[in-house]
């Protein structure tokens, strides 16, 4: 987790914070209101191509420009809330799992942070990614949000898992259009903007990704169709076990 904060050194990782959290913010307005599911708490996300996109490009500044911008949408698309809290820690998510477990999800990931989009196997990362944080961050929202009696987990979170899920798929296409662009032209892929000394390696963090998936896939499978009974019990051990999980990353 070390970049999330040692990011905050670098101007252009605060500028692109910043244009992470409008563009994202901007989609979430623009569409607030289009095709809600639950009215008031969530709705089909077109917004949702953008943070699995700019975790891979711009790491943590995508991190907390999700987190941000969904605050941001909250605000001006007039769904503030106490559930507010809990989009934040979600979508924060949303755009930190990508990039921290990207290169440690072994061994299905090699361990480098260059995305080789030629090879089968780095798709077959992203789709396991595009899941596994789609899934975590609908685990800590519907967990926020059966506490405060506001939605039922296993709704709630099928809803954000498939609804995020299939917004980063669709967001692979944008990723092959803008990432040569953003990697040797505007040199701003995150890994070369920061310091290497600022972004560290990870002791644990193959341990950490894999707590990640268990908490994840964990939270959402049992507490949405196997446990439903006990969905909040499990949303929260599994919500803490995502919180382990990113701290070791």
């Amino acid at each position: 987790m070390k970049p999330l904060g040692t990011m905050w050194k670098n101007t252009r990782m605060i500028i692109l914070v910043a244009v992470c959290a409008a563009i994202y913010a901007a989609a979430l307005i623009a569409f607030k209101t289009a095709i809600p599911l639950i009215p008031g708490i969530t709705e089909v996300r077109v917004a949702n191509i953008f943070p699995m996109v700019f975790s891979l490009l711009f790491g943590p500044a995508a991190a907390w420009g999700s987190a941000i911008g969904n605050l941001i949408g909250d605000i001006f698309g007039g769904t503030l809330g106490p559930g507010s809290v809990f989009g934040f820690i979600g979508n924060f998510l949303l755009g930190y799992l990508p990039y921290a477990m990207w290169t440690t999800l072994k061994p299905i990931a090699d361990g480098k942070r260059e995305l080789a989009l030629q090879n089968w196997r780095s798709w077959v990362l992203y789709i396991l990614l595009a899941l596994i944080s789609s899934a975590a961050c609908a685990v800590v929202i519907a967990t926020g949000l059966e506490a405060l009696g506001m939605v039922p987990y296993p709704i709630l979170s099928s809803i954000i898992t498939i609804n995020d899920t299939v917004g980063s798929l669709i967001g692979g296409l944008l990723l092959l259009a803008v990432y040569g662009v953003v990697r040797r032209q505007l040199r701003l892929i995150w890994w070369d903007v920061m310091d290497p000394e600022d972004i560290g390696r990870p002791r644990a963090g193959t341990l950490g990704a894999w707590l990640v998936v268990v908490g994840a896939l964990g939270g959402w499978i049992l507490g949405a169709y196997l446990l439903s009974g006990q969905a909040l019990v499990i949303g929260i051990i599994a919500s803490i076990v995502i919180l382990v999980g990113c701290f070791l990353l």
